[in-house]
């Protein structure tokens, strides 16, 4: 996945809080790239209300 590519929330691995389990379905672009804790790289979504957060890789898919 590249940074500027849209993509949208399929599934969340983890718990989450609510504002965060409201963006499953929702479609953003990709701002750029997180470093886990070891589980992997997490990528850093930004929707069209603003708001922005991150997801591992297996959560997101291409649009």
């Amino acid at each position: 996945m590249e940074i500027g590519q849209k993509v949208k929330v399929y599934r969340l691995r983890d718990r989450v809080s609510a504002p965060i389990a409201k963006k499953l379905g929702q479609v953003g672009v990709i701002q750029g790239y997180k470093v886990t804790d070891g589980q992997g790289i997490g990528v850093v979504v930004l929707f069209e209300d603003n708001s922005s957060t991150w997801f591992f890789e297996d959560e997101i898919k291409p649009v």
